[in-house]
């Protein structure tokens, strides 16, 4: 389906829950969420409503996001009846880590595609510092599991911040040459509790790419990451850049939070509210082609330097 833009609209981000085992500095307030109530919160069967309708419309890639998705019960089924829908052609996940080791198999068995596990550290302490208490060993574990066993590309989602993990970006780049994985560079947005570290600690993607002569510009099927490789490496190191280098006019996405709003825009303060509409099928199909279709132009973070949405990142999956 195209938007009023022209964009081809073919993948959904699905935020599952805004709840998360680890507490992120630039993601999650330290004292945690607020909890929903359980009629706060899309149920798994209204989500299947919710899914074959996107599908239908010509969504053809879902990602399961969070919060932390994998502390959910019944996500291999979820992902089991999304993989059953013939014109769904890849799905996916964005996880922690934390708890992926011991789910990794039953998730491939189940339909998953692929993950993205959120990796800003490669040190043990500094991981504890900034996730708030987490164990990088199980995240290492995870990574080598899902190796071991296909569900690849496996990529590392890792957040840029000045004076707190820049001083690794040549680790996680090293790590791409002896181990098939991909990092994916993204710069820090001031968006939710983002806002309290952007002033001091957001950085370019050129202050990266300027200082590595190694690395050599690949063409890559991805409208968001720009794509580098060094010669001979087993895998690569992407750039996404929502503030420096802008990608909507390029953008095919759209999310639905835990809540069962849908965000055209991951920065507008826009959203839409199919609850009502689920168990009408030819209505939830007219909102949700109305919803693409009014997708927006473009985002205004370089001109505002704030998201205009009032969620937090844990509650809309990034």
């Amino acid at each position: 389906m195209l938007d009023k833009s022209g964009r081809i609209i073919d993948y959904l981000r699905v935020s599952l829950t805004d709840r998360c085992n680890l507490r992120c500095v630039y993601c999650m307030p330290e004292e945690g969420i607020e909890k929903k109530t359980h009629n706060d919160i899309i149920r798994f069967e209204e989500l299947e409503k919710v899914i074959i309708a996107f599908a239908f419309l010509g969504i053809k890639k879902i990602r399961f996001t969070g919060g932390e998705p994998l502390i959910l019960k019944g996500i291999d089924k979820l992902i089991s009846y999304t993989s059953s829908i013939p014109t769904i052609k890849d799905i996916s996940i964005t996880t922690n880590g934390i708890l992926l080791y011991d789910m990794a198999e039953t998730l491939k068995k189940s339909g998953l595609n692929r993950v993205n596990i959120s990796l800003d550290t490669l040190t043990k302490d500094k991981y504890k510092e900034i996730t708030r208490g987490g164990d990088i060993n199980k995240v290492f574990s995870s990574i080598e599991k899902c190796l071991q066993i296909g569900l690849a590309p496996v990529k590392i989602n890792t957040v840029l911040m000045k004076g707190i993990n820049d001083d690794e970006v040549e680790d996680f780049i090293n790590l791409t040459k002896e181990i098939p994985i991909h990092v994916r560079f993204i710069e820090l947005m001031p968006l939710g509790e983002g806002v309290k570290l952007y002033e001091q600690s957001s950085m370019k993607i050129n202050e990266i790419l300027d200082n590595n002569i190694e690395l050599k510009y690949i063409k890559d099927k991805s409208n968001v990451a720009s794509v580098y490789k060094i010669d001979g490496a087993q895998g690569t190191v992407g750039f996404i850049s929502p503030m420096s280098c802008k990608f909507c006019s390029d953008c095919n996405r759209i999310r639905l939070t835990s809540t069962g709003t849908i965000k055209p825009c991951l920065h507008s303060e826009e959203e839409i509210n199919l609850k009502p509409y689920i168990n009408d099928e030819n209505m939830l199909l007219k909102v949700i082609k109305n919803a693409i279709y009014n997708k927006p132009e473009e985002h205004h973070l370089e001109t505002d330097k704030k998201s205009r949405t009032e969620r937090m990142m844990y509650q809309i999956g990034g």
